[in-house]
């Protein structure tokens, strides 16, 4: 009973003790899955510099190749759900995700770079139904739960972000002289534990398609959802703040292993940023209850503020380290209140269609950041990737800000 007091399933209504059985589940299925994210990117650019030649400013490439999957299996994830239910729709994105490992893995056996780019995008395929997670909980949870229903599924991240790189610590040799080839096909094992979990899955509705939860408003066009002022802030607060921390993160092992640091602490320092992307998640719906979405949103952007000055104080194991663990914070209060934003802007018959736009739209920026991130640290080095934080962050304060000030005068 002390247990379902803490996490709130005592004297509550059916609806809301299913709404966090399933926010407890899909939080077990993020720690799976998403361990996947971490393995992927951790690896994928030092896999891309194993396989290049002397050119090496497409190091990153393959990472953009799972970026580029999870922004192209948005639609594609979002439309398959509604033919045939959220659970049976996670399933078949952690099959994708397992093909993929095989791949990557097969194309490190045959030293093929393209191949094993191919391979990261099957995974990323598998990550865009991951990235529904949050969603899949916060629709299905009373308004008052909603924002701790995404931090719970989040909050799974912070067992990925152990399992996804001590996976690599363990496997990277697995298959020597062929490098990183084991942290891949350890995916499949991943992926079957993660399946395991979905298949107690239970959300209602989740087998008629059409059904979005009785509602009988009808759709507003897309056009329409997208141009409301706080649906647009909200979109370039969540984008800002993806695309820097997948901008550092992707840059940051490669910048690692260039100082002369090895590629286990390399893959430390992703451990301890992906432990502080989503550590926080255990009290970050709780402050956004208490302090407001913006306010929290705001916070994260000054984090990552922080986060690149401690970048440009120097190239020491700790400067790359704090750098990444405030990286994580910020991503962390940014993203889930910025995600927040998006869930107040549409009604259940909308949810569709609007969350397979947002996540095309995120993601096809994020990868853009992660190609960009090999170019300009091969190009510019560590300080010049830094030194991008700060535009990209103020004009993000600046665009919430004018929305805040713009909503007060409303008000009044």
């Amino acid at each position: 009973m002390a247990f379902l007091d803490r996490v709130g399933l005592a004297g509550a209504t059916d609806a809301e003790n299913l709404a966090r059985r399933n926010a407890l589940l899909l939080s077990g299925a993020q720690a799976f899955g998403g361990s996947a994210a971490p393995i992927a990117i951790s690896m994928g650019g030092l896999a891309g510099f194993y396989l290049l030649g002397a050119d090496k400013s497409l190091a990153t490439a393959p990472v953009t190749g799972f970026n580029l999957g999870v922004a192209i299996g948005a639609l594609p994830a979002a439309w398959l759900m509604r033919q045939i239910g959220r659970r049976h729709g996670f399933l078949s994105g952690m099959a994708m995700t397992a093909v993929g490992g095989i791949v990557a893995a097969i194309a490190l056996f045959r030293h093929e770079f393209w191949l094993f780019a191919l391979g990261m995008a099957f995974i990323g395929l598998g990550g865009s139904f991951v990235q529904q997670y949050r969603f899949a909980a916060a629709d299905g949870s009373p308004t008052n739960f909603k924002a701790q229903a995404i931090s719970w599924v989040l909050a799974g991240g912070v067992f990925a972000a152990i399992i996804g790189p001590q996976t690599v610590i363990f496997t990277r040799e697995l298959f020597e002289p062929v490098m990183f080839a084991g942290s891949f096909v350890a995916l499949v094992p991943l992926a079957m534990i993660t399946m395991a979990i979905l298949w107690f899955l239970r959300i209602p509705n989740d087998t008629r398609p059409g059904d979005e939860g009785h509602d009988e408003t009808p759709a507003r066009p897309l056009t329409q959802i997208i141009s409301q002022p706080r649906f647009i802030t909200a979109m370039i607060c969540g984008v800002g703040t993806y695309a820097l921390m997948t901008f550092m993160m992707t840059g940051a092992p490669l910048a690692m292993v260039g100082c002369g640091f090895s590629p286990e602490l390399a893959t430390l320092g992703i451990q301890w940023h992906v432990m502080a992307m989503f550590a926080p998640s255990f009290f970050t719906g709780k402050l956004i209850a208490r302090f407001g979405r913006d306010t929290i949103t705001a916070a994260g952007l000054v984090i990552l503020l922080g986060c690149a000055v401690v970048a440009h104080m120097g190239i020491e194991l700790w400067n790359f380290w704090l750098a990444l663990v405030l990286l994580g914070i910020g991503w962390n209060f940014g993203f889930i209140g910025a995600t927040t934003m998006v869930t107040m802007t549409y009604r259940p018959s909308e949810k569709n269609k609007v969350q397979g736009f947002h996540d095309v739209t995120l993601f096809g920026i994020v990868a853009f950041s992660s190609l960009m991130s090999g170019k300009v640290l091969n190009a510019w080095g560590w300080d010049a990737l830094n030194s991008l934080f700060w535009p990209v962050a103020l004009f993000c304060l600046l665009a919430l800000g004018t929305q805040i000030l713009w909503e007060r005068r409303r008000l009044v």
